[in-house]
Formats: structure tokens, sequence, C-alpha cells
């Protein structure tokens, strides 16, 4: 009975790590191809199925916590798809901060031509997959590879905010565009560093090893 329920909040947050992807996939398809009707999806119809799912996945964890009393592993199991569904609600907001940033510019001209933004979104949607079935395969080597993917996305962010700052000077009448550009970014940013966060939990489910400290000393050594 009990593998049965773990099973089930498997499943759960699963199926909302798949719909939390199709929200930054359709928020960024919105932006590039400018299709209105995508990015008021992510907005009205994605985003409260999305706050649906993570009360299911923390009720489905309570549930389980209370009537089986769990231990060890399968009680980090537990915490940790609780954790994930919060991870994941924030990575819908993003989705839709996101979305509504879109809708804005879809309707002005161009800063620049969208290079280094989907690129960064490609990026972070495979972190986010990965990060899934890094979870659902206990499968510690590929956290690790997601996690140091993070500095990509990073770098790219870097590089977008640098080139919109260069055109917020020297045309001040593109500045209200560039900075919904650099809110986008800052949200394909933070989706990745949640990413990160679902993997380095599948790290110490898998092998106990906790990794959050380490990264921050190498980030810090690094600037």
């Amino acid at each position: 009975m009990f593998e049965e329920r773990l099973t089930a909040l498997r499943r759960q947050v699963v199926e909302y790590a798949g719909l939390v992807e199709a929200m930054i996939e359709r928020a960024v398809k919105g932006l590039l191809e400018k299709e209105r009707d995508l990015l008021i999806e992510v907005i009205e119809v994605d985003e409260p199925r999305a706050n649906s799912l993570e009360m299911e996945v923390d009720e489905l964890g309570i549930a389980l916590i209370a009537q089986f009393q769990p231990k060890a592993k399968d009680l980090r199991t537990i915490l940790m798809i609780m954790k994930m569904g919060n991870d994941l609600e924030r990575m819908g907001d993003h989705a839709v901060n996101i979305a509504q940033s879109a809708l804005y510019l879809i309707e002005r001209p161009l800063v620049k031509p969208y290079i280094d933004l989907p690129r960064m979104a490609d990026l972070t949607v495979s972190m986010l997959k990965d990060s899934i079935i890094a979870f659902i395969n206990e499968d510690a080597g590929l956290a690790g590879n997601v996690c140091e993917r993070d500095n990509e996305v990073d770098a790219l962010r870097d590089q977008v905010f640098r080139e919109l700052v260069t055109h917020m000077v020297s045309d001040s009448r593109t500045i209200e565009r560039a900075l919904h550009l650099t809110r986008v970014a800052g949200n394909l940013e933070r989706v990745a560093d949640l990413s990160t966060n679902i993997c380095e939990d599948v790290i110490f489910m898998v092998k106990g090893q906790v990794i959050k400290h380490h990264r921050a000393e190498e980030e810090s050594e690094g600037q």
C-alpha cells in the first residue's frame, strides 16, 4: 500500500514538472514567434493548473507521512518530492513572468535580434528535463552534470545583460523594452537555479552527499 501511494506521488510530481516545462516552452515560443494566444494560455490556463498540482503534491506527501510514518530513505524521498513541488511552483511563476513581459514585447519593435535568449531557454529547459530524469532514475551522475550546466546559463544571462545595457545607454527609447528582456533572462536563470536545486537534492538522496556548500565556495572563488 505504501509503495503504491509513493509511486502515485512520484507520478504526480513528474506530471507537474511536465506542465511547468511546457509553460516555459510556450512562454518563450510566444515571445520569439509573437504568438499572443500562447502567452495568454500560460497565464490564464496553465498557471491555475500548476498551482492546483502543487497543492496536490503537498497534500499527498503530508498524508503519506501522517499515515505510514516512513523512515530513512522513504522519508527523505517524500520530503524531497514536496520540496520539488515548491521549486516547480516557483518555476511556474517565472514562466508567467516571462509570458507577461513577452506580451509587452511582441507589440513593439525588437531591441536586438534574439540570439542568446533562445540558447538560454533551450539550455534551461534541458536542465529541467534532465533534473526530473535524474530524480526518476536516481541518477547522481546526470544530476551533477545539470549542476555544471548552470554556469553556462549564468554566462548567457550576463551576456544578455551587457548587450542590453549598451542599447539602453546609446538609445533611451529602448530602456523599457530592454528591461523586459532582462526580466526574461533573469527568470530563465532562476529556473536553471531551481533545476540545480532539484539535482543537489537528488545527489543527497542517492549518495548522502551535500554539494550546496561546495558549489557556493567554488562560485565565490571564481568571482
